[in-house]
């Protein structure tokens, strides 16, 4: 008899070798439970724990998962109404998401990590399957593998490197009455790390250094090239800077960070938060920089030019990237509205965009500036030469945020779209507007056909419905910053 995993066609010698290897490596960890996890719609972790007897039957026949997971809004709240006949009508094409019935999640072997902050765990990363065997095409990890398959098919891949601005305080308390319960419910009380205003500061980072530990022997405990930890401006705002790598292992090193620190931090009575402004006064917005080039078949860089060409203008793209760098990166500007969406996906995101305040404000790009949206580094010669989009919020789901680059950039070379000069005034009148709320960016999501022929159908529509909702309820609160407190920084 078959297995569910050989039904699915990811079931071969080499993966039941893994499996076998997985389960002895197990048992010599003495791992006494193992968290099966999966990424949904928000960039936010799910998952089950098993005892490690029942793990070989996840690992060839499917782990049972509720289908509405892929139906949630930032609050938890199902998007759609799942046991209605009229709902299921309206969504042709969704049929194996309602009733409330159950996916199958089918573990990768490949993916064993035990986890630092807890003894005696270990975890796999998984996808969601249909019952039948198909694959669920609306699942963010899976997305982006298509994006990705489709770059190959060009002939090239996605290298990406990340920096992530994020906030730790200290939890000074937390109420759990019953009688307060609320959904969502209430975010702790917390104290600041540090004050602020002092970027880089030694002396901040030594005020830190018990949180920062932490972070630090997270990261290195999940095996993430970390490079450095470092003061931001805000009050008890930090970044962590990481390695390049390859599109879709860098999405899975965004979404194990920040589980991971928010646990292990947890545990030591702190609270971490990716929320882009989490809900203080004096507070400063947290970035994500998505560095991004591509690599051809034989893994160089692309974007590199040699040498520029003579008698340009300093501002011209040619100067500091190839003609693929140069096609992607107005790809990139082209599309810079419709993905918009992708790198700032809560209500929260937006106000992060206010003029001179190192985000951006406009579809520009710039050499070496950080107002820009696009932030070219490099130059001839340089194999590090590569495109920062500072346009992210660290809440962001990383595989579709990726998608969406892959998507703009492709078209870009497809269609050999030539950008604009640099600019040097990337506050002033230049460049079409980004979208100022997540209800604009929905709206430049669903008027592009690119993204639409790119992402598909099921992916735009749910994910359209489903951040709706959101904006809707924040749109509905009758006290908005409570309903920040409560929908992100209680959680992200």
């Amino acid at each position: 008899m078959t297995s569910f995993a050989e039904r699915c066609g990811v079931h071969d010698a080499a993966r039941g070798s893994a499996c076998a290897q997985l389960l002895q490596r197990l048992h010599e960890a003495g791992a006494e439970q193992v968290r099966i996890g999966w990424c949904d719609l928000h960039g936010m972790l799910r998952g089950k724990t098993l005892m490690p007897a029942a793990l070989p039957s996840a690992l060839h026949d499917g782990l049972g998962l509720v289908s509405t997971l892929l139906l949630k809004d930032t609050s938890d709240r199902t998007a759609l109404r799942v046991f209605e006949r009229a709902t299921q009508d309206e969504w042709p094409g969704f049929g194996g998401l309602f009733g409330a019935g159950n996916l199958l999640l089918l573990p990768d072997p490949d993916s064993l990590q035990l986890l630092p902050w807890a003894p005696g765990t270990a975890w796999l990363r998984a996808q969601p399957w249909h019952a039948d065997g198909t694959p669920v095409v609306v699942d963010p990890r899976r997305v982006l593998q298509a994006a990705l398959a489709r770059l190959a098919d060009a002939g090239y891949a996605l290298r990406c490197g990340l920096e992530i601005e994020f906030h730790i305080y200290r939890i000074r308390g937390e109420s759990l009455d019953p009688a307060q319960a609320a959904w969502p419910g209430e975010p702790p009380q917390v104290d600041l790390l540090h004050p602020g205003y002092n970027l880089l500061s030694e002396a901040w980072a030594d005020r830190a250094h018990e949180a920062l530990a932490i972070v630090r022997r997270t990261a290195q405990g999940l095996g993430l090239p970390l490079r450095s930890l470092e003061i931001e401006l805000g009050p008890s705002q930090f970044e962590a800077v990481f390695d390049v790598a390859d599109a879709l292992t860098a999405a899975d090193r965004m979404v194990l960070f920040r589980n991971g620190v928010q646990q292990a931090l947890r545990r030591a009575g702190f609270h971490a938060s990716f929320m882009c402004r989490p809900p203080f006064a004096n507070i400063m917005s947290s970035g994500w920089h998505l560095h991004q080039s591509v690599a051809d078949a034989q893994g160089r860089n692309v974007f590199q030019v040699e040498a520029a060409p003579q008698g340009l203008d300093g501002r011209d793209a040619r100067a500091v990237l190839s003609d693929t760098g140069a096609h992607w990166l107005a790809g990139l500007l082209a599309h810079a509205g419709a993905a918009a969406v992708f790198g700032c996906s809560t209500v929260n995101a937006f106000g992060r965009f206010r003029p001179n305040a190192l985000a951006p404000l406009a579809a520009l790009w710039g050499r070496d500036n950080r107002g820009a949206m696009l932030r070219v580094l490099g130059g001839p010669g340089d194999p590090a030469t590569r495109i920062e989009n500072r346009i992210g919020e660290p809440m962001a789901n990383p595989y579709l945020y990726m998608a969406s680059q892959v998507h703009a950039g492709l078209d870009g070379l497809r269609r050999r779209l030539q950008p604009p000069l640099a600019t040097d005034d990337p506050y002033g009148d230049q460049g079409a507007r980004l979208p100022t709320s997540l209800d604009a960016a929905l709206d430049a999501l669903e008027g592009s056909a690119v993204m639409a022929e790119g992402f598909g159908t099921e992916l735009m529509r749910l994910y359209g419905r489903i951040k709706r909702a959101e904006a809707l309820r924040h749109a509905q609160a009758e006290d908005a910053d409570e309903w920040q407190r409560r929908e992100y920084f209680s959680r992200y």
